[in-house]
């Protein structure tokens, strides 16, 4: 069998065994491995290089079985919790500016921008309200489980389901422009790929290992590229899905496949820059100099972005279920893990720099980078402001 699915993973199921199984959670080890949970790392002592320290919180509600991440458009920083409330920080103090409740349970978000604050539901509805007063703007019915954050930008809102369909609408109206579907796989991971609005194409990577650019004029893949081939006899070895952020510049596209691969394609001809057999569940993030990536046992490694050349690797946080890597202040690079620690590495060579503690329930979101620090949402619905000091 391959790799165990750890981490307390939810998979979809095709066919009848989705009407069935579909509110299944199935833990990680379960697989009849017989194996014994693996026990994470301990925290090792370091000698800080700088330090994270808070300058705010606030609080928003439990995630439940949701992952939820902040989110901003410049002007706030925005988070949700699975029981519906919505709210508004200001980035400097935490001060509430506003707060709402959706009225229904929420499953993804948030996406923010062009003047709206985006959520999804576990229905499908995708909920727009105005990043002024939060008061609604528009709802649209997308008729399946939403479980990424939608992306808006330039009069677009793009947003997935787990049905496989990818959707592109007017920010404006919630009108749908166009509607992209694939066949899913017989087994699919619960977590999905994020979305990147850029130009004239939607970034979009796929269960199945496959990343695609999707002109915005109509939802036609401009290009296709593998990020990963999925190999194997049984099912379970042949999931080989692109999870989690996506990473763009100005020359390349960025992602990461469980059982796959981490690779950099041109962003213009999906043409291959360089890939590397790795296994990830978090996606990947990017700087001037290296990509970041987190493997399936929580190794923390740097790639360079021109080449692809392994730089480093940090593994003495194995099985801490970190959270997707994310660079921040062109010297480091931010994980969290399952018990609410953020860890701060050094980009050089990986080597701790700082941590800072937030609740013990942990951070599964993407953190939201800021100028010098990070923004972090925990399961148990605290919102973490820590600036590098």
């Amino acid at each position: 069998m391959a790799k165990t699915l750890r981490k307390t993973r939810t998979l979809l199921l095709a066919a009848g065994l989705a009407a069935s199984l579909g509110g299944c959670s199935w833990m990680g080890g379960w697989f009849g491995s017989g194996k014994k949970e693996i026990k994470p790392a301990e925290l090792v002592d370091f000698k800080p290089a700088t330090s994270l320290a808070r300058i705010w919180d606030a609080s928003v509600g439990a995630a439940g079985p949701y992952v939820f991440s902040p989110a901003s458009d410049g002007q706030a920083v925005y988070a949700a919790g699975r029981e519906g409330r919505l709210v508004r920080l200001d980035p400097a103090s935490g001060r509430e500016v506003w707060r709402i409740e959706a009225g229904q349970t929420l499953s993804a978000g948030v996406g923010a921008g062009d003047g709206l604050v985006l959520v999804g539901t576990p229905k499908g509805e995708l909920l727009a309200f105005k990043a002024g007063d939060g008061s609604p703007a528009w709802t649209a019915k997308l008729g399946a489980e939403i479980l990424v954050p939608p992306d808006v930008s330039d009069g677009n809102v793009a947003a997935r389901t787990n049905d496989g369909k990818v959707y592109l609408l007017e920010a404006a109206t919630g009108k749908t422009r166009w509607v992209q579907s694939r066949v899913l796989p017989s087994l699919t991971l619960r977590e999905q790929s994020h979305m990147i609005l850029a130009d004239k194409v939607l970034f979009a990577g796929h269960a199945g290992g496959r990343l695609t650019a999707l002109a915005l004029n109509n939802g036609a893949p401009a290009w296709e590229a593998n990020v990963a081939l999925p190999k194997g006899v049984t099912e379970l070895e042949r999931i080989s899905d692109v999870t989690g952020p996506l990473a763009l510049d100005d020359k390349r596209i960025c992602a990461a496949a469980y059982q796959g691969r981490v690779a950099c394609f041109n962003r213009d001809n999906g043409n291959a820059a360089w890939t590397r057999d790795y296994s990830s569940l978090g996606g990947v993030d990017l700087d001037e100099r290296n990509v970041y990536a987190v493997d399936d046992h929580d190794a923390v490694a740097a790639f360079d972005k021109g080449r692809g050349i392994n730089l480093w690797k940090q593994d003495k946080l194995r099985d801490r279920k970190l959270s997707s890597p994310v660079a921040v202040a062109g010297q480091y690079v931010a994980v969290a893990d399952y018990q609410g620690y953020v860890h701060l590495l050094n980009a050089e060579d990986g080597a701790f720099a700082a941590r800072a503690s937030t609740d013990s329930s942990g951070i599964k979101g993407v953190m939201l980078r800021l100028k010098a620090g990070v923004v972090v949402q925990t399961v148990g619905g605290g919102i973490y402001a820590l600036r590098i000091q």
